[in-house]
């Protein structure tokens, strides 16, 4: 066994048991809604819960991983004699890598005998969930640190993210639409498709007319992006959904029939992205030629 431990943060949207079953340390990004603020990872209010007051108007806030709450996880690992590779939320949606870079430049100094590297994913949801997934594969099958290290940073600009939206009042609300461009994108049903791009921000490529389109289009995207190497990474496809697993069906089912994929990882998107997408967000991830 490699004696060091992969850590992440809650932005992968992976479901708690995941991390449980897995035995990967996390650290939480938080959520207020209603004056109430939450843990992502504590699930203390029901995602569906969630969406729900969203549809009736809450208006949630996010907060990046509490240093505290980093500064806790590595230490308790260092303490035990152990290295950390830490793969994190995406510098350019979150503090939250800035925040774990910092708690490990401090704790590098009162542990040097240890190695300890915050990763930049560049990535969101499932997109930095399929790197945690890939470096434990890797991990088990005798990958050293170094060279796990190395992997990740070569590969990461090759999982593809692609987004669409079912409200643009919560792009709106998050200043990546002007309220005039969201006010006539919802009368005449225009629906955008977003990808995270080689800088790791959520950003605006194309827009379709009606939300079936807009499903149709995630899959024109990935018909152009991916690689026969997807079998080779994971050998599987993940989807994640805000509240509209119905459409993360349609989307697998078609994928499954185009390109005779048969393996899936299909999860919600958690509080933390959900609150800036909105319920109906849909994405795609898969490993590609580039993002």
């Amino acid at each position: 066994m490699n004696n060091y431990v992969i850590t992440t943060d809650s932005s992968t949207d992976f479901p708690r048991e995941y991390y449980k079953q897995k035995n990967i340390p996390m650290v939480s990004l938080y959520v207020t809604i209603d004056g109430q603020t939450y843990a992502q990872s504590d699930e203390t209010i029901p995602i569906k819960t969630f969406y729900d007051k969203m549809r009736n108007g809450s208006q949630p806030k996010t907060n990046a991983a509490n240093p505290e709450d980093i500064h806790k996880m590595f230490k308790s690992i260092l303490e035990q004699q152990k290295d950390i590779i830490h793969i994190a939320f995406s510098s350019g949606l979150s503090g939250t890598y800035n925040a774990a870079r910092l708690v490990a430049e401090e704790l590098k100094d009162k542990y040097p005998e240890r190695k300890l590297t915050v990763i930049d994913t560049l990535a969101a949801s499932l997109g930095q969930g399929i790197l945690v997934d890939k470096a434990m594969e890797l991990a088990n099958n005798g990958y050293e640190y170094n060279q796990l290290v190395e992997w990740i940073e070569k590969n990461k600009l090759n999982v593809c993210h692609y987004f669409t939206v079912d409200n643009l009042e919560y792009l709106k609300r998050g200043g990546r639409i002007s309220k005039t461009a969201a006010f006539v994108g919802t009368m005449i049903g225009i629906k955008p498709i977003l990808h995270v791009d080689n800088t790791g921000h959520l950003v605006a490529i194309s827009k379709v007319r009606g939300r079936k389109q807009s499903l149709n289009s995630l899959i024109d995207y990935m018909t152009q992006h991916i690689t026969d190497e997807w079998k080779q990474h994971n050998n599987c496809i993940y989807i994640s959904h805000a509240d509209c697993k119905d459409d993360a069906d349609y989307v697998a089912n078609i994928i499954k029939s185009k390109f005779n994929i048969d393996n899936f990882f299909i999860s919600q998107i958690g509080a933390t992205i959900g609150s800036h997408a909105g319920p109906g967000t849909l994405a795609v991830f898969f490993w590609g030629n580039e993002r």
